[in-house]
């Protein structure tokens, strides 16, 4: 079997990877099989295209590790609570008039549970100060950030 220290070192990596691809296929353990496939995927990626990865390995091999699932569900947060912030941003610069930047990071920041906290929160705001308190009361950053806010005003 090839060394996977060799898949950083070549110069033709589709026919490196193709010929690791084809004794991973010969493993006839097929639980072991995938854990190497998933390990010399992980390992190529760092250095070649997806494509090329794509092309030599089935991707359903890479969907059942563990770590391929830790890293999507990691991204559909990630993605879950960037949304909730923009739109919580635009109701509070509907509602309040500009966020400064310095708020709006705080808020980014948030996560996913204080910002549905927020969401209904922000329908009693008036004023910035309101958002201000709120955040000071729930995130205990924005008692530093607060003070900040205050010196540059």
């Amino acid at each position: 079997m090839l060394p996977l220290a060799t898949l950083t070192q070549t110069d033709n990596p589709q026919t490196l990877l193709a010929q690791v691809a084809e004794q991973i296929a010969t493993i006839s353990h097929k639980e072991q099989q995938g854990i190497i496939a998933s390990c010399t995927q992980i390992f190529a990626g760092l250095r070649f295209e997806k494509d090329i990865i794509r092309q030599l390995f089935r991707e359903e091999i890479m969907q059942g590790s563990v770590i391929y699932q830790d890293i999507l569900q990691q991204g559909v947060q990630r993605g879950q609570q960037q949304g909730e912030a923009i739109v919580i941003l635009r109701l509070l610069n509907r509602r309040l008039g500009t966020i400064n930047p310095i708020l709006q990071e705080q808020i980014r920041g948030l996560s996913t549970f204080l910002l549905e906290e927020l969401a209904e929160a922000l329908l009693d705001f008036f004023k910035v100060e309101d958002l201000v308190t709120w955040l000071r009361t729930k995130d205990p950053r924005q008692a530093q950030l607060s003070l900040i806010i205050r010196l540059l005003n």
